[in-house]
C-alpha cells in the first residue's frame, strides 16, 4: 500500500509540475478574492471574526478549482481503466488523491503558518477536511456530463462546517487587541468531522471506480 500510494503520489506531483493546471489556478482565484474582500469591505486591515472569515472563504472557493481538477486527467485519458486493472488496492487511489489535494492547499499558506504558528493546527485539519471531501466530491462528479457544475454544488455545502469550525477555532488568533488560543471544542470538530467524511470516502470509493 505503502509503495503504491507513493507511486501514485509521486505522478500525480510530476503532472501538476509539468502542467501547472490547478496550483496556479488556485493561487490566482485566492489572490483575486482577496482582492474583492479588501475592496467590498473599505478597510485597510481587519483582524478578529472578520479576518478569519475572509481566510477561510478565501481558501474555501481556492480549493474548489483543485477539486474540480483532482480526476479530469484519469476520466479523459483512460486512468481509471488502467488503474482498475493493477493489481493493488484501490483505496491507494484515494490516498494518493487526497495527499496530493492536501499539497495543494498547503502551497497556498506557507506565509500564514510562519507569521501565526498557532495557525498550524487549524489549518491543517481544515486542509484535510477539505482534502477527504473534496476527493469524494470530484470521484463523484467527474463521470458526469456537467462535472464543472456538479462538483461545486455538491462540495459547497459540505465545506460549510469547515469554514465555520475553521473561522471560529482561528478568531482569536487574528485577533489585534488580546489574541488567543484556538477555542479546543472547535478543533475537536473540525477533527471529528474529518474522520466522519474519511470513513464515508474510504467506505464509498472503491463503488465510485467501478462506476
Amino acid at each position: 500500500m505503502r509503495r503504491t500510494v507513493g507511486a501514485l503520489l509521486r505522478k500525480e506531483l510530476l503532472v501538476e509540475l509539468r502542467t501547472l493546471e490547478s496550483v496556479p489556478g488556485m493561487s490566482l482565484f485566492a489572490v483575486t478574492t482577496f482582492v474583492v474582500f479588501h475592496f467590498a469591505l473599505n478597510r485597510d486591515s481587519v483582524s478578529g471574526d472578520l479576518a478569519a472569515g475572509v481566510l477561510w472563504v478565501t481558501l474555501l472557493f481556492a480549493s474548489i478549482l483543485g477539486v474540480n481538477r483532482l480526476f479530469v486527467a484519469d476520466a479523459d485519458q483512460g486512468g481509471f481503466d488502467s488503474f482498475l486493472l493493477a493489481p493493488v488496492d484501490r483505496s491507494a487511489l484515494l490516498i494518493a488523491k487526497a495527499l496530493a489535494l492536501l499539497a495543494y492547499l498547503l502551497v497556498l499558506e506557507p506565509s500564514l503558518g510562519q507569521a501565526l504558528p498557532g495557525l498550524l493546527a487549524v489549518l491543517l485539519l481544515g486542509d484535510l477536511g477539505v482534502a477527504i471531501i473534496g476527493t469524494l466530491v470530484a470521484a463523484l462528479a467527474v463521470r458526469t456530463r456537467a462535472r464543472d457544475l456538479l462538483g461545486p454544488l455538491l462540495a459547497l455545502p459540505l465545506f460549510v462546517p469547515i469554514v465555520i469550525g475553521g473561522a471560529r477555532a482561528s478568531s482569536p488568533l487574528l485577533a489585534l487587541d488580546h489574541p488567543g488560543d484556538p477555542a479546543a471544542r472547535w478543533l475537536i470538530t473540525l477533527a471529528l468531522y474529518d474522520l466522519l467524511f474519511g470513513l464515508i470516502t474510504y467506505g464509498l470509493f472503491d463503488f465510485l471506480l467501478e462506476d
